[in-house]
């Protein structure tokens, strides 16, 4: 769906909404995508050299493969914090 027909579907959901609720919650929604469209920050930015150390240590091990499934994490986990 391009976005145009997005844009055109939106607005007729929109119309046909009678609830106040749910229309302040999509507007509360699109304004707050609206406001990050705008700022010339990236978001990452905000964040602290520590926390973004750990993303970029994160991202390296992904990369060079030394990473765990689902299964095995939930099983490390399991035998580190027994019920």
């Amino acid at each position: 769906m391009s976005t145009v027909d997005l844009k055109l579907n939106l607005h007729r959901l929109i119309d046909g909404v009678s609830d106040n609720s749910v229309l302040a919650a999509v507007y509360t929604l699109l304004s707050k995508a609206t406001a990050n469209q705008n700022q010339e920050e990236d978001w990452y930015n905000e964040f602290s050299d520590e926390a973004k150390a750990s993303i970029e240590r994160g991202l390296s091990d992904l990369k060079n493969g030394r990473m765990l499934s689902h299964e095995d994490a939930m099983k490390h986990f399991r035998q580190s914090f027994p019920p």
